[in-house]
């Protein structure tokens, strides 16, 4: 072989080292074998009926977890985003009893889940409250709320056409309407934070904050539209839960928070913040609702195995990054000792 050759093929090896490490193609690597003993364990697992009714269960989680990832990015978290969801169907409720339509009745809920972001916002960082108290408390707050606007009762009487657009699939496909909404969201995410300064601006945050603050970044401004956002998509979401199961009631999205963090941190965001992408959150919402599916599908299994698996992939998606950067801490500290000692 040439030496040109040689030169031109070296550069692949590193390359491909670079991506076989990488935590979205660990990630990826998981689905195909979670695909495998799905179908191991119920031949119903690859039908188009059980890709679209899975797709269909995550896709609230999914819209939140896209809002989610930014913030956690950012070194922040937001619990309140299923009780946010829950407030914004009572408030669809509501509304819809006051006879107004639901294209007027959509973006008032989403406006309301903005405001519930601004709030816990507002409190993180005009008060310099921590996020993770300020959004546990609101999570309680926001959910009494959703109590207090509609009570016990439940609104089932949506137009036929809205609720039977929010559960349909794409003609001729097995992927849900509500899935097309979490692909657009998802591009539009991917694009603010991974090639836009204000998502240079969210890395940059999460990763120091003082060292941002001094670089010139608006820290508090960005931190506050991050909760705002989440709180609006969390809202979005309230709606198309609302409208596909043609029901809107105070206690929808319950444990929603736990299963919106889970991929998140699943995907390779750092729950220190500074780190992340929203391909791994995608990767991510793909593994937790085939791991769901199969857990469903399995003869004789518990539908409890589904929290205990989802709570404890959350404990490894923490520890997993951190193992790993300690044992390259390590290797990279072991010839450093040895050529000290030599």
């Amino acid at each position: 072989m040439s030496a040109e050759a040689v030169a031109t093929r070296a550069p692949e090896r590193p390359a491909l080292r670079e991506l076989l490490g990488r935590w979205e193609t660990l990630i990826a690597a998981l689905i195909l074998l979670t695909f495998v003993i799905g179908q191991a364990l119920s031949d119903q697992f690859l039908t188009g009926d059980s890709l679209y009714t899975g797709a269909l269960d995550l896709s609230e989680v999914a819209l939140m977890a896209l809002a989610l990832a930014l913030v956690v990015v950012a070194a922040e978290i937001d619990l309140s985003v299923a009780s946010v969801l829950a407030l914004s169907s009572a408030v669809m409720a509501e509304l819809w009893n006051a006879g107004l339509p639901i294209e007027f009745i959509a973006p008032i809920c989403i406006g309301v889940g903005a405001l519930c972001g601004a709030f816990n916002g507002l409190l993180v960082t005009r008060l310099g409250l921590p996020s993770i108290a300020v959004t546990i408390g609101t999570l309680a707050l926001f959910r009494g709320l959703a109590y207090v606007v509609i009570g016990d009762e439940s609104v089932t009487d949506f137009p036929q056409y809205w609720t039977d657009t929010a559960f349909a699939s794409v003609t001729g496909t097995s992927i849900p309407n509500t899935m097309v909404l979490f692909a657009v969201l998802a591009v539009a995410f991917a694009v603010l934070l991974h090639a836009t300064p204000f998502g240079r601006s969210v890395f940059a945050i999460g990763a120091n904050e003082e060292a941002a603050r001094f670089s010139g970044i608006r820290v508090k401004r960005i931190k506050l539209t991050l909760f705002v956002l989440s709180g609006a998509v969390a809202a979005l979401a309230g709606v198309v839960i609302s409208l596909r199961n043609s029901t809107a009631a105070a206690n929808v999205g319950q444990g929603f928070e736990l299963a919106a963090v889970a991929a998140v941190v699943l995907g390779g965001v750092s729950i220190f913040g500074g780190r992340g992408t929203i391909l791994g959150v995608v990767l991510a919402l793909v593994l937790l609702g085939a791991i769901q599916k199969a857990l469903t599908l399995a003869p004789g299994v518990s539908s409890f195995w589904v929290q205990i698996v989802t709570g404890a992939l959350l404990i490894v998606s923490v520890l997993g990054p951190n193992i790993v950067a300690r044992v390259r801490e390590a290797r990279a500290r072991g010839p450093r000792n040895q050529e000290e000692g030599a």
